[in-house]
């Protein structure tokens, strides 16, 4: 079997990749650069011209191959390899007849836990989201601000007591909207300094939140490390990092309880795959990250299926409704108790839909960054 075409596709605000085969077998990936799909785009179509040709099985070579060629990285590269990866995972298995995950050493589970996304511009809406996700049957809530999603072109000012204050009060109202019946994943963004996410941090303490996810910049593990040693709630970090040797050196420094690799950029299944395993070392739990489209979350659970210390899956809202349901033949499918059950279809279990191509116009994402009221940017 031999590669014929790396097609990059722009749908909506996502950047996919089908691999043809001579053997009619065509396999789906997804890049995670989010920002940058353009330059993912075009270093996809670079890879590709290095992938045609050659055998698809040999998928470690290729990764190695095209990780080490140029010495230089970054996201919108690292998203067009794991792009290519999950679309060469999901080959193998479309050529075998079985799931990704079966050829990874088989699944240690039959369903996923999910935390279900709740966004809103003020508390009520965000207690609503809560509550309608317990309604549905959620167990998880997640990419929960205690900020508030308000959009970026309206200034930022609060005094410090009050950042504080307010943001420990709101996980309040979360906790009390649920009780203990659903666990608060609280996304802090990295738009905290360190003795900031200390404060929030040691506050919020009394309602139990499952995590405390990016509460300062990946910039800097050390700053991690200092907020990890000084509250007593677990950290969950990592949906910026590109490479098993960031998350090794976030879990040398006791920072992290739950990693957060993004399948779709830290080098696919391949790479969260031996990331996953770098945790399991430590007893840390994998939470993988994924605000993408469909094909990303198929991804995702052939990770969650394997990996013992798989603890929950990000699952954005949205997936059943257009467009990102009519781009695809076999989203994941939630059982209405809080889980996805783990795929079962050959390959990642997902197909592009005939006519997505077409239907599915991309849509750009613009350079928009929240400024402060002294007209200083932020973090958000």
């Amino acid at each position: 079997m031999k590669i014929t075409k790396v097609e990059p596709l722009f749908l909506d605000k996502f950047l996919l990749v089908q691999v043809h085969t001579d053997e009619g077998i065509i396999g789906l990936g997804e890049s995670g650069a989010w920002g940058f799909l353009e330059a993912s785009g075009a270093a996809i179509e670079k890879f590709g011209r290095y992938l045609i040709g050659k055998d698809p099985m040999l998928i470690e070579h290729h990764w190695q191959y095209m990780y080490r060629f140029s010495h230089f990285r970054g996201a919108a590269i690292m998203g067009a390899l794991s792009a290519l990866d999950i679309a060469l995972w999901d080959i193998a298995g479309k050529h075998f007849g079985v799931p990704a995950y079966a050829l990874l050493g088989g699944k240690v589970r039959d369903r996923a836990r999910v935390y279900y996304h709740v966004f809103g511009d003020t508390t009520d809406v965000l207690v609503k989201g809560i509550v309608d996700a317990k309604e549905r049957g959620f167990t998880a809530v997640g990419h929960l601000t205690p900020f508030l999603d308000e959009e970026r072109d309206v200034p930022y000012f609060k005094t410090h007591a009050s950042k504080i204050n307010d943001a420990i009060d709101t996980v309040g109202m979360y906790r009390d909207a649920v009780g203990p019946d659903v666990d608060l994943c609280i996304e802090i963004h990295r738009r905290m300094t360190p003795t900031e996410a200390v404060q929030l941090g040691l506050g919020i303490e009394k309602y139990t939140p499952y995590f405390f996810e990016d509460p300062v910049t990946p910039d800097n593990f050390d700053e991690m490390a200092y907020v990890a040693s000084k509250i007593n709630i677990p950290i969950a970090t990592g949906e910026r990092f590109t490479s098993i040797w960031e998350f090794e050196q976030l879990l040398s420094r006791n920072a992290v309880q739950y990693v957060r690799p993004d399948v779709c950029l830290v080098g696919g299944i391949t790479g969260a795959k031996k990331i996953a395993a770098l945790a399991e070392a430590r007893h840390v739990g994998v939470v993988p990250h994924n605000p993408l489209s469909p094909v990303s979350t198929m991804a995702c659970l052939q990770i969650a299926a394997g990996a013992p210390n798989f603890a929950l899956q990000e699952y954005p809202i949205g997936e059943e409704i257009p467009p990102k349901s009519d781009m695809v033949d076999g989203s994941a499918e939630h059982d209405g108790e809080g889980f996805l059950m783990i795929p079962t279809r050959p390959g990642i279990g997902i197909d592009l839909k005939p006519g997505a191509k077409e239907n599915v116009p991309m849509v750009p994402r613009e350079v928009v960054t929240r400024l402060h009221k002294d007209g200083s940017v932020i973090d958000q």
